[in-house]
């Protein structure tokens, strides 16, 4: 950092001379927004389905330099959004070198920085941050204290010979350490109530008290704040003074479009690259199997069977589409497949990472695995409905009512499962509408399986399952 800091002031003097301008948090991050929308590009990147929703508010709520609290369940990236804002700050910021709470050079507050000043002049020396560490966060528990957001009385700094009247003696929290930056409190309504009296004087009056100490700290700093709606509206844990102190109140949301949320799923899931003795090895996943798993979690946030008050997050997308990529890597090197590609039969991983992360209400136990098989059922059928026109399939369903027969499961190689559309005609015109004209023997097995598998679903054909195997055959 020294070396990158090397042709920047290092004194106040040298500093002035630069014709460098101290301006306050909130207009520095107004002006990075205004030229993030004229230019007519996204505040940051990587949050994806709030283009039209959250996205204008959060630009109104910085252009207007209000302090925000994002409402919204889990995992619907407001702790993402608001670490992202430090790209709408100046790279680098000088400070009072060894300040600890960010001095402004021009105006410093802290005992250390004034006296540095006032000893030393325009020869005061300088450093620089960088606006990664202007970031300060704080998960809100029941044991967050005052000490640790406001600052508390440090015993060694004591036991050195200070007096306690001494400001030095002091320990800053967390709060005056993001002086001139962003400082983020997540679930908030977590924090208890005699704490949360504790920020009222950083969003209004901009300053802090310590131990009753005779000080005045004037921070700059802009609070972000995310909770989720029930403690926020229903449990009253927040207190009246906090809320009426947000400039903005902003409602985030899950993705409103399977699209989105695949587009989640693909960004934030770690690929599957292998290497064995043999070579790479990747593992594909079609996009009839991605949109399955991407319904599957918006049937389960409509479903009556699943506490929606807890919210079904992305992270459970991701998770699945994560664990479908596994089994199928599983799968394929032990049939000692070189080329894989998910398939129907590798759903059957997606309960296990989905429970702890859907609540399921029934009164009977056991049941949670019923209604997660149902879900991913209802998954399979709705993308099966969405991408096959029917008139495809009739003379598959013809071909199987006159006595065709297909064996699947995990134990069945590609070669096998490809080898159906020889001998099931009808199916090549489903199977390559799905596959987008791959003939791999991989792609089209997948395929093959998911087209039975919705013809079942859609009451077309008998499936007999056996363990991890099935045989379709005719309703006839």
């Amino acid at each position: 950092m020294a070396d990158e800091n090397s042709d920047r002031p290092s004194t106040l003097g040298e500093l002035r001379a630069s014709g460098w301008v101290s301006r306050p948090i909130k207009q520095e991050i107004r002006e990075h927004a205004i030229a993030k929308v004229v230019a007519g590009e996204p505040l940051f990147s990587g949050v994806e389905g709030y283009e039209d929703t959250v996205m204008p508010q959060l630009e109104n709520a910085l252009l207007a330099g209000h302090d925000v609290i994002f409402l919204g369940e889990r995992g619907q990236a407001k702790t993402r959004m608001i670490r992202s804002l430090t790209g709408l700050l100046d790279e680098w910021m000088p400070i009072i070198a060894g300040s600890e709470i960010n001095d402004d050079p021009y105006n410093p507050v802290s005992k250390h920085a004034i006296d540095l000043v006032a000893e030393h002049g325009d020869d005061a020396p300088i450093s620089w941050v960088h606006r990664d560490t202007r970031y300060g966060e704080k998960l809100a528990t029941p044991d967050t204290s005052i000490a640790d957001l406001i600052g508390e009385v440090d015993p060694i700094k004591v036991a050195e010979g200070r007096y306690l009247s001494d400001e030095l003696t002091l320990h800053y929290g967390l709060v005056p350490r993001t002086n001139r930056g962003i400082f983020a409190m997540n679930e908030l309504p977590d924090l208890a109530e005699r704490i949360q009296v504790g920020l009222l004087n950083v969003l209004e009056e901009r300053d802090v008290q310590i131990r009753g100490y005779k000080i005045r700290l004037p921070l700059d700093v802009i609070l972000m704040a995310s909770a989720n709606p029930e403690d926020y509206t229903n449990r009253g844990r927040m207190i009246t003074p906090l809320k009426d102190r947000f400039g903005s109140q902003i409602r985030t949301h899950y993705p409103l479009e399977v699209a989105t949320e695949v587009a989640i799923m693909k960004q934030e899931a770690v690929p599957l690259d292998v290497e064995t003795p043999d070579g790479p090895i990747t593992v594909r996943v079609p996009d009839f199997l991605t949109d399955v798993v991407a319904t599957f979690s918006h049937l389960a946030r409509s479903s009556n069977q699943v506490n929606q008050r807890s919210g079904v997050s992305v992270r459970l997308s991701v998770s699945n589409y994560e664990a479908l990529s596994a089994n199928a890597l599983r799968r394929g090197l032990r049939s000692g497949e070189t080329d894989i590609v998910a398939r129907v039969d590798d759903l059957d991983a997606l309960p296990a990472s989905s429970q702890g992360k859907i609540e399921i209400e029934s009164l009977e136990e056991g049941r949670e695995g019923m209604i997660l098989d149902t879900l991913i059922k209802g998954a399979v059928l709705t993308v099966f409905k969405e991408a096959i026109d029917p008139g495809q399939t009739r003379d598959v369903v013809d071909a199987f009512e006159e006595g065709a027969i297909a064996h699947t499961g995990e134990d069945v190689t590609s070669a096998d499962l490809a080898k159906l559309v020889t001998d099931v005609a009808a199916l090549r015109e489903p199977v390559m509408a799905l596959t987008g004209g791959d003939e791999s023997e991989a792609a089209v097995a997948s395929a093959v399986e998911f087209v039975l598998e919705g013809l079942h679903l859609s009451k077309r054909l008998n499936k007999d399952s056996s363990g991890a195997s099935a045989t379709y055959r005719g309703r006839v």
